[in-house]
């Protein structure tokens, strides 16, 4: 992946997610940590939350991340593609370490852990120039 867009996605903290079920999109906004050696965002959510829901039901998603600026020369800005995941075994543990480590008072909130395995990017950088783009792809 893209050193700046790497550097972009650990520095920002919420995503907004949006699923799909066989006929309604809904979003919501999550806070997330970047699993960088799985190059996933792991969120924490209630199971009977409509996006999580959507999710297990459709495991295409995308979404946004973006920090707050009103500069026009300094925004920033991520949208993805990618797959929602129920993670397992050594993932779970791996996500769950990242996760808490991150946002420890999560420890204390009802939910679980879950994955967006990103599948590609579309990064908007203007701080490199008005309209400037990098993009990544997962090859495997």
């Amino acid at each position: 992946m893209n050193e700046k867009i790497e550097t972009f996605i650990a520095a920002q903290k919420n995503l907004t997610l949006c699923t799909c079920n066989e006929n309604e999109p809904f979003c919501a906004n999550c806070f997330y940590a970047f699993l960088i050696e799985n190059n996933s965002l792991v969120f924490k959510s209630n199971r009977k939350t409509t996006h999580v829901s959507n999710g297990i039901i459709n495991n295409k998603v995308a979404g946004t991340i973006l920090p707050d600026v009103s500069k026009m020369g300094t925004i920033k800005g991520i949208q993805f593609l990618g797959k929602f995941i129920e993670p397992k075994a050594e993932l779970l543990t791996m996500a769950q370490k990242i996760y808490y480590k991150r946002f420890p008072f999560a420890l204390a909130m009802p939910g679980d852990i879950w994955l967006i395995e990103l599948h590609s990017i579309k990064m908007t950088d203007n701080t490199i120039g008005i309209g400037n783009k990098i993009s990544w792809e997962r090859t495997n």
